[in-house]
Formats: structure tokens, sequence, C-alpha cells
């Protein structure tokens, strides 16, 4: 099948001056239409997947993104640490312990997440340790009780690096004639991490020792491992491998990820993500259905044209070429257009913004953009998708064209 005919015959009539001007007004439209539509997904896709990345950081960074769970203490937990890291996607694994407590201070009471942890072992895994101002996430010590408090829970509580507080664990609750009494004990503030989250107003890093003591168990079993990611999104695809190598060690152990506390969260973020991007991908839909006004006034135009091409031998699939080539061509345009403005907005936004003197995250925050070269082929390819199936109707109408009654009063 020879295109260059049609091809070549498509680009002039795209080409030349159009007789109707309300004709040339629509296929301006259109072009209008989906260069717009492209641009605003290319941004609004970036920042979205921009503040996507960032959740995951500042919330998937500073809680278990992984955790295993054995109903017997490891015999070795380091023999099982190799194991797991040993698999594609891991980045580290250490001991970890969690309970749900109460901090209390001279001015106040909260609720808090507490992970036990080892320092020396998460320092180089966990983001927690890179936000850590006002003392080292290092400086917890077994036996010295010391608490790293999120920077939001320090301001409700009052305190600051050198004071006092109190824990109580409902893990180790012992039964008195006056009824259930929580284990308490008091902790030393050591230092104050900011994770720019939720998470610095529920969560706080003791040593993993001293939070087994709280819960009144032994110090030096282990029965938790925390598994950290290069990506936390992959942890329902790695637990299942997680507990296969566990079984065919003969150990039974039960997972658990970061879905459990902040899954719907993320799932909010996506949901929210797929319908803006649907709502953009309108903009191109109704582009297409613009297109399509545009070629079905050409062919109304050239309907003589098509029928002495027709008498000449035109096949009806070069027929149909002829008016695809023309409306892709319209669509091609606008695409190009879109794509060269999408992306360059994308990677000056926050210059522009400053320029303007516009600040969404507020004063000293910089708009976090992510341009992903996936999402990017999914625009290019479903807009030509779209444009494409658009430019069949007025073609097949086009091939249509019976050169007899076409020709009857020429």
């Amino acid at each position: 099948m020879d295109l260059r005919f049609p091809f070549y015959v498509g680009y002039r009539y795209w080409r030349a001056r159009k007789a109707n001007a309300f004709a040339s007004f629509i296929t301006l439209f259109a072009v209008s239409g989906i260069f717009l539509g492209v641009a605003a997904l290319i941004v609004v896709s970036s920042v979205m997947n921009g503040l996507e990345g960032q959740l995951k950081q500042r919330i998937l960074g500073a809680v278990p993104q992984l955790t295993v769970y054995s109903d017997v203490p490891f015999a070795d937990w380091k023999v099982q640490a190799k194991s797991l890291t040993a698999l594609n996607g891991v980045q580290g694994v250490a001991p970890s312990v969690t309970t749900q407590a109460m901090v209390q201070s001279v001015a106040n009471i909260r609720a808090v997440q507490v992970y036990g942890v080892f320092p020396e072992l998460v320092a180089h895994l966990s983001s927690v340790a890179e936000h850590t101002y006002s003392g080292a996430f290092n400086e917890l010590e077994s036996g010295q009780y010391r608490i790293i408090l999120g920077a939001e829970l320090a301001r409700v509580l009052k305190v600051s690096p050198g004071d006092t507080i109190r824990l109580l664990s409902g893990d180790g609750v012992v039964y008195s004639p006056l009824g259930p009494v929580p284990s308490q004990r008091k902790f030393v503030v050591s230092g104050i991490f900011e994770m720019g989250s939720q998470v610095d107003g529920a969560v706080a890093y003791i040593h993993y020792q001293d939070a087994r003591r709280l819960m009144r168990q032994k110090s030096d079993e282990i029965d938790q491992l925390r598994v950290y990611l290069d990506d936390p999104f992959s942890a329902p695809m790695l637990a299942n491998s997680v507990q296969k190598i566990f079984t065919e060690q003969g150990m039974k152990v039960h997972t658990s990820d970061w879905r459990d506390t902040y899954g719907h969260l993320f799932s909010a973020v996506k949901m929210e993500k797929n319908m803006m991007s649907l709502m953009l991908s309108l903009i191109v839909a109704v582009a297409a259905f613009n297109i399509v006004s545009a070629l079905v006034m050409m062919v109304v135009d050239k309907t003589t044209d098509v029928a002495v091409l027709k008498t000449q031998g035109l096949r009806t699939y070069s027929v149909m070429g002829i008016f695809v080539v023309q409306g892709s061509l319209n669509a091609i345009l606008g695409l190009v257009l879109g794509l060269v403005v999408g992306i360059g907005l994308t990677l000056n936004l926050n210059g522009i913004m400053s320029s303007l003197g516009i600040s969404i995250l507020g004063a000293g925050q910089v708009l976090p953009v992510k341009l992903e070269l996936a999402q990017l082929s999914m625009i290019i390819i479903g807009t030509l998708v779209v444009t494409l199936l658009a430019t069949l109707y007025p073609a097949l109408r086009a091939a249509r064209v019976q050169p007899a009654e076409a020709l009857r009063y020429e």
C-alpha cells in the first residue's frame, strides 16, 4: 500500500488556506485544545508525582515500611537479616519494637507511637536520622532512657532537649488491687526530628532495649525485624518473598506494612491524581471532537475533488488516508506545542512562580515536581490514539463519496 500520494495530498490540504473561515476557526480551536490539554496534563501530573514522592519520603521514611513478626524470638536474627537483605529492593534489616503509649509533660499529654530501635543499625537506613536536630540520633543509649520526639509533638508538649517526660505503655500493664496499672518510666528528651508531615506529631524513638524494658519484656530478645526498602510501594510484593524465606527455614512469621496505618492516605492521593488526569484528559477529548467537526467540513468542501480523484482510480483507503493525514497533522502540531510548553513549564515551575510572587506551600517552600518518562509516554500515545480515532469518521465519509452523484451537476 503506497501512502506517499495520500500523505502528499493531505499535507497540501493541511497547508492550504481554508475557503471556509469557520472551518479554520474550529481547526485552530482543536489544535489549541490539544496544546492546552497536553501541557496541563504534563504540569499537573508532574506536580502530583512530586507531592506523592514527598509524602512517601516524609511519612514512609519515618514509619515501618515492612515488619516481620515472629511468635517466638529469633534464634539468630542476623542470619535471617542477611537472607532478607539479599532480596532485590531491600536496603537493610534491623530489629525493632513498637508500642502505643501516652507521653506526658508538665504542660500536656498526648498519644504517641513509640519505636524502639538500635540507632547504630538504622542511622544509615532511616531518613529520621537525617532530619534530627538538637541532638544526634545515635545519642539513644541503652539504660539512659532517652527519647527523640517529632517537632510537632515537642511543640504540643512544650518540651525541648534536656527536659524530662513520662512515657506510659499499655503493653506492660500489671494488675493490682486498685486495677490495671500501665508500665511507665521517665525519659529525657535528647533530640527532635522534623519530617514535615503528620508523623512529627505522632511518633517518638527510643532505644530498643529501653522499649523492651518499658513493655516489661526481656531486653535481649528480638521477635520483630524492620525491613527498609528502596521503594516502600513494593512492600506488598516483597511480603510474599519474605514469608517464603522464613517458611523454607521452618519458621512461621507474620508481616505487616505501611498500608495498615497510612494506606488510606496514599489511596486518597492516588485517587486524586487519577481524577485530575481524567479531568484534564477531557480537554484533549473535546479537542478531538473539534477535529471531527473541522474534517467533516473539509470533506464537504472537497467532495468534488474526492470524486474526481476516485474517477481517476484513487482507491478507498487512499481517500481515507488523505483526511487521516490532515487530521493527524493538526493533532501532532498541538501535541508538539503542548509537549514543549508543558515540559518547559514543569522544569521551570518554581522559578516562574517565584518571579510572579506566588507561593502555594508557604514562604520558603518549593513545589515538588517529578517528571516521569513513562507518564509522558502515556500522554503522547493516548493523545495520538484519541485524535487518530477522531479522524476515522470523516475519512470514512469521504471514502463513501459516489463520483456520479458528486459530479452530476458539475
